[in-house]
């Protein structure tokens, strides 16, 4: 893809600082899901809130966070949500915070990764990581792949500083978009993520 686009309003992965609250505008899960139909575990009328939020555009989220100004901003896609903010968080220059227990996943998908619905796309991403996450206590492994699970048409997940945090979730479902907020950028070594369970 080639485009133009003015540099005012370019935002980059680079740029996120410590005490940047974490904002992500889609549910996880998008990969399990697809990957349980295609293994006939569950039917089409099952995939029917993933396809609403795989066609949901992030043109209005990225014209809002263009609007209030956050310091960097990716989308979750292929690498998964912890891979994507991995590669912020080291472009950063700082390590990462998410909260398990924040993090907005879509129906159904917690009961099929036990029944071991996910791609390899979602497990490779899953041992990339391995070195690059401090899992918190009691987190299990099927909870550690959902936060890998390779997405299509995700969300974008923002850094944006404490002080913009409330008027960029506000301005957010304004637009009518989903925006949780599911953790912080911190001080520490770059790249570095640690996952508790709250």
């Amino acid at each position: 893809m080639t485009g133009l686009a003015h540099p005012d309003r370019i935002v980059r992965k680079a740029g996120g600082r410590c005490g940047d609250a974490l904002i992500l505008t889609k549910p996880i899960g998008t990969g399990i899901l697809t990957t349980a139909l295609d293994r006939r575990l569950i039917g089409e009328e099952d995939l029917q809130e993933a396809v609403k939020v795989m066609r949901g555009l992030n043109r209005a989220a990225a014209e809002v966070m263009v609007e209030v100004g956050v310091h960097a901003c990716t989308d979750v896609t292929g690498f998964g949500l912890l891979g994507h903010l991995q590669e912020m968080a080291e472009a950063s220059g700082v390590s990462a915070q998410v909260s398990l227990d924040r993090v907005p996943v879509l129906p159904g998908v917690w009961e099929l990764v036990r029944r071991d619905a996910v791609p390899g796309g979602s497990r490779n991403n899953q041992r990339y990581l391995m070195e690059r996450v401090t899992w918190g206590e009691g987190i299990k492994p099927d909870e550690q792949v959902v936060l890998c699970d390779a997405q299509t048409s995700g969300g974008l997940l923002m850094a944006v500083s404490p002080r913009r945090r409330s008027r960029l979730l506000a301005a957010l479902r304004e637009r009518g978009v989903s925006a949780t907020e599911i953790g912080r950028l911190t001080r520490g070594n770059p790249g570095r993520i640690t996952v508790t369970g709250s």
